[in-house]
């Protein structure tokens, strides 16, 4: 994974409030674990760098490169601001799904390497797909291109005083405003078409 690029704020993970307070939250692909609001930059940054070192993260991916340990990250990473039961039962939760990523992480990487040959079918799947998809959009935009031309036609017969094998209700003189525009090259991954894949 990339390191993502740093926020307005000057710092990665974190970015300031409109009421000045300072925001901070890691995301790992499809978790998202918000770390929560501080008074300064500086202690969302701290947070921030702990949770990163917990989640075994790179130091480069890391704002301060001053902490060699978890246990400094965490000396200097500000206290959790527990002050009710409902405070303490959203860190406890917080706390037990940075723990379930990291878990996740590690068994994820474990199974990559115990099984190359299906990680290298997922991907032989996922470039099939990719590859269906591109096909079946560019047929789809070619029927769209011959249903607008037909239609396009038949306007121009019309237009000209001839007369068209269209009725007058007929729904195919709507695909004159057929959308024909060549949304897919080569170089098209795909990767927007999958989000909302059931």
């Amino acid at each position: 994974m990339s390191p993502r690029r740093r926020s307005a704020s000057g710092y990665r993970g974190v970015c300031e409030r409109p009421n000045g307070g300072f925001y901070a939250e890691i995301r790992s692909g499809d978790l998202r674990l918000r770390l929560g609001t501080y008074d300064t930059a500086h202690e969302a940054v701290r947070a921030f760098d702990a949770a990163a070192w917990r989640l075994g993260r790179p130091r480069r991916q890391m704002n301060f490169q001053d902490v060699h340990t978890l246990q400094q990250a965490l000396d200097v990473a500000p206290p959790p601001r527990v002050n009710s039961a409902q405070d303490r039962a959203e860190h406890t939760a917080r706390q037990r799904r940075l723990l379930v990523a990291q878990e996740d992480e590690r068994v994820m990487a474990e199974w990559r390497r115990r099984h190359p040959e299906d990680v290298a079918y997922e991907q032989d799947y996922w470039a099939r797909r990719r590859e269906e998809d591109t096909r079946r959009r560019r047929e789809e935009r070619l029927d769209r291109r011959r249903q607008k031309a037909l239609a396009s036609a038949q306007a121009d017969i019309v237009n000209a005083g001839g007369r068209s094998f269209f009725t007058e209700e007929d729904e195919r003189w709507f695909d004159i405003w057929l959308s024909t525009s060549d949304d897919t090259n080569d170089d098209d991954d795909g990767a927007d078409d999958w989000s909302d894949w059931d």
